[in-house]
């Protein structure tokens, strides 16, 4: 019999469930062992399919509180800790550290309440708990048919196209009978020929050492190019979804503008010295506060295309985008149309530090208004475009600052020239949301904002 307690978890983690609107962990029960919960692999995000185990927090035997971390789970966008919201006591874990693609819904650990005997559990597997879920398949691309073809077929692919690794590598050992299966094998990985590599082994065979001998020389070029297979990350592999979808739903089009900004450069300076050492303003931070004023100005810009309808939105959250050593993530700023410069500083560095270290929260990270990347730390990037942050219908591509000759009169009447300091600036928009004129519209605020960068402190 399930005890009252356990029936009210029960309650209480379902109803969790419907107000989050996540895939989340299900509570579970089995007669053949004392009364117990079966904690499953949550969804700590809307798209987490699957997730990799790092670090348990907790041991078989401990206790556990609502909001202590249990495990540390790397999910489609980042480290995240799972903070478990029930109390007991660890009696099993069903999955070791560093585990990987572990499908969301799969058991990792058993809970009971205290003073249960754990040592019931030793040897509970995640078979006793239902086994592992199955990871959600993607829906295929269905292939479309050229009108032209006709009943004609491509050609039929060879036959080991089809066959199994160990029937490839038989195939690949007849062709080289001089050497042994795990110098094969080895070559095969790293992509070079053993053609005319002579043996060290017995019978003057191709060993596994010469092998590395012959992909670690320089002339391994001329034999063929070498190459290694990096594993896709969760976070990559989202990455690349995202853009990818992105690109074919999203009909981008891009506005280009040089900007001055020799008045905002002064004015930064003279803050940051102002300042006495309490705060840094970059030049992204004055960024960030002239997106949101030209938003303000320009609301049709801030929206983001939904089902039936254009969202326009009455706060400016920008998404800032970050490069991390797993790829790229855009936490957000938000309402930066109501924070000073300094705010957003301390704001962008927060999140920025928690991004490189994988700690962002959902919420820092989903949602957002319009986004803004820039590479203008890079002398060599001029100017570049953006892809657009779906669902949102704009994003600003910020090249870096150069020093440009502007022609000026003299008192004389003659030409000359001053420098001067300008980025280019390039906005793609989406333009299901958003059109051209529009689009130009919130470039000119921008640029006349960053022009004039006292407006930027009223």
């Amino acid at each position: 019999m399930i005890s009252a307690v356990l029936r009210r978890r029960a309650l209480a983690q379902t109803n969790n469930v419907l107000r989050t609107g996540f895939r989340s962990h299900v509570v579970r029960y089995y007669a053949s062992f004392p009364d117990h919960q079966v904690i499953k692999m949550p969804a700590l995000s809307p798209t987490m399919q699957a997730g990799n185990i790092g670090s348990w927090q907790k041991k078989p035997g401990d206790t556990i509180a609502p909001g202590e971390v249990l495990v540390e789970v790397e999910t489609d966008k980042a480290q995240m800790d799972f903070e478990f919201q029930e109390e007991g006591v660890i009696a099993k874990l069903l999955v070791e550290s560093g585990s990987k693609d572990i499908a969301v819904g799969t058991p990792i650990a058993v809970l009971v309440d205290e003073g249960a005997d754990i040592a019931a559990f030793d040897k509970f597997t995640a078979d006793d708990a239902g086994g592992a879920a199955k990871p959600v398949e993607s829906k295929k691309e269905e292939k479309s048919e050229s009108s032209d073809s006709g009943s004609s077929s491509a050609p039929a692919p060879e036959p080991e196209q089809y066959a199994s690794s160990e029937g490839k590598l038989q195939t690949a050992l007849e062709r080289e009978p001089n050497a042994v299966p795990a110098a094969v094998r080895l070559a095969r990985e790293k992509g070079v020929s053993l053609e005319g590599v002579k043996g060290t082994g017995k019978g003057g065979k191709i060993t596994e050492e010469d092998v590395k001998k012959l992909v670690s020389s320089p002339a391994v070029a001329a034999s063929g190019a070498t190459f290694e297979d990096i594993p896709i990350s969760g976070m990559r592999k989202a990455i690349a979804s995202r853009l990818k979808e992105s690109v074919q739903n999203n009909p981008h089009f891009f506005v280009t503008a040089s900007i001055s900004v020799s008045k905002l450069s002064k004015l930064r300076q003279a803050l940051n010295a102002s300042g006495e050492g309490k705060y840094k303003l970059s030049v992204n931070d004055f960024l960030i506060k002239a997106v949101a004023i030209a938003s303000k100005k320009v609301p049709a810009a801030n929206s983001s295309w939904r089902d039936g309808a254009i969202r326009q939105f009455n706060t400016v959250d920008v998404s800032v985008a970050v490069s991390t050593p797993t790829g790229l993530i855009t936490p957000i700023v938000t309402g930066v149309e109501a924070r000073g410069l300094e705010s957003i500083s301390n704001q962008v560095k927060e999140l920025a530090k928690k991004a490189r270290d994988n700690k962002l929260k959902p919420e820092e990270y989903q949602g957002g208004s319009i986004s803004i990347s820039n590479m203008g730390m890079n002398d060599a990037v001029d100017h570049f475009t953006a892809i657009i942050n779906p669902p949102q219908a704009a994003i600003l591509a910020v090249g870096t600052t150069k020093k440009v000759p502007v022609p000026v009169e003299n008192e004389d009447g003659t030409t000359g020239f001053e420098w001067d300091e300008q980025i280019k600036v390039t906005a793609s928009f989406d333009h299901k949301v958003v059109d051209g004129a529009v689009g130009a519209e919130w470039l000119r605020e921008l640029k006349k904002v960053l022009e004039n960068p006292l407006t930027l402190l009223l």
